[in-house]
């Protein structure tokens, strides 16, 4: 099938100011891959020089793609009894408690804290509801690290996941680092790094054998680069973007490298209860309960792109009500492109954009590497794909059926 994402790339001097930079977009049903396409390169040279095109096998950094996996490392420890949701997340990440809500700013511009009413839990932090945010999407925190009182979590560093929390406990909803803290949680239960958990647990089962928090060799040599929007549309490389190559922190919030092909079989798993390729990761009853809205009557709401390099205002399906689960993105009403209510799905700041429809079976990955975040052409090369997929498919069910009365 042709999508928008399969537009031909243009070399030399057009490069620069063609939409989009290389793209990897799969889909999948419950038992494989039935669409792949991969177009463009996987760095843009705007003085023309031939480069890498893009390949089915070429790695990105995923950004909050990993989010997904950290949270399904939790709930296998939630399935073993040795996670409780609802206690407090210090029991395991014993720095967590030491967080503190920021109140203001005084005259001199230091900020003000004070202790939060209760404790963090690792249900608040997979439903962002723990009070953490992002500086690209909170003019707060944005501050904080622009005048030297935190540190961004980009760095991978522990003084990174140190930052103060906006509200209290459970009070609101705000999109931020909770899964970063989740992964900490995980290691202070498993007495094991992050990525060496995912690996044994997840990564093996599924056979998702070029994802991790380090690039191996291979890796690193089909590593795709990351690219710049500018005021005027062109698009330019990014050749200093890097993650640190040995992180101090395995972020569970954003710290993954992996393949399309690799993250569409996490998908089948979640499409299928829970089973991979070589066995169960999650049991059918936990992948029913984490994909449930676990945010009441309260819905998540458009963020704001308070810093032009790194997002623009981002919302998915804008006007439709969406909820959070454990951990993704609800929409409570079908969607234009054909997802229906209920369904799951999120992305990653370079504009990668994944959805698992369970009630269809079906579900998909596009992904770039391309900043800021919300993009208007990548977003609707993304929405176009998606929408294909379940053209086809409907088209599809037509012909097996005789075709429409």
């Amino acid at each position: 099938m042709t999508t928008a994402a399969d537009a031909e790339p243009r070399t030399g001097a057009a490069a620069a100011d063609m939409a989009l930079p290389g793209v990897v977009a799969m889909a999948t049903n419950r038992t494989g891959t039935i669409h792949e396409r991969a177009t463009g390169w996987r760095v843009l040279d705007p003085a023309g020089a031939p480069g890498e095109p893009m390949t089915m096998d070429t790695v990105f950094v995923l950004l909050s793609m990993t989010k997904a996996v950290t949270a399904t490392a939790a709930l296998q420890l939630v399935e073993e009894g040795r996670l409780d949701l609802d206690a407090p997340a210090r029991l395991h990440a014993p720095a967590i408690g030491a967080l503190q809500v920021l109140t203001g700013f005084d005259a001199e511009g230091r900020p003000q804290m004070r202790p939060p009413k209760r404790d963090i839990t690792p249900r608040m932090l997979l439903l962002h509801t723990a009070g953490l945010a992002y500086p690209f999407f909170n003019e707060s925190y944005r501050r904080l690290v622009a005048e030297g009182h935190c540190v961004d979590t980009l760095g991978a560093t522990r003084a990174g996941l140190n930052t103060p929390l906006l509200f209290d406990p459970g009070d609101a909803w705000e999109y931020g680092s909770g899964l970063d803290w989740v992964g900490q949680v995980v290691e202070g239960v498993t007495g094991a790094r992050l990525g060496e958990v995912m690996r044994a647990r997840i990564f093996e089962p599924l056979g998702m054998t070029d994802t991790a928090f380090t690039l191996t060799p291979s890796m690193r040599a089909r590593l795709a680069g990351m690219h710049r929007r500018d005021g005027d549309g062109t698009l330019q490389p990014m050749p200093d973007f890097a993650l640190p190559p040995e992180p101090e922190v395995h972020m569970g919030g954003h710290g993954l490298y992996g393949t399309v092909g690799d993250y569409v079989r996490f998908i089948r798993m979640w499409l299928n209860d829970g089973m991979g390729q070589a066995g169960r990761v999650l049991r059918a009853d936990t992948i029913r309960m984490a994909e449930r809205n676990g945010l009441g009557d309260r819905r998540i709401r458009m963020l704001p792109g308070v810093m032009p390099m790194l997002s623009n205002d981002a919302e998915l399906f804008p006007g439709l009500p969406k909820s959070w689960s454990l951990s993704f993105m609800v929409n409570e009403e079908d969607a234009p492109t054909g997802r229906p209510a209920g369904a799951l799905g999120w992305a990653g700041l370079a504009n990668l954009y994944y959805w698992i429809d369970r009630r269809t079976g079906v579900g998909g990955v596009w992904a770039s590497q391309l900043l800021p975040f919300a993009d208007p052409a990548a977003l609707s090369a993304f929405y176009a794909f998606e929408t294909s997929i379940y053209k086809a498919m409907s088209g599809s069910a037509a012909e097996a059926g005789g075709g429409s009365p």
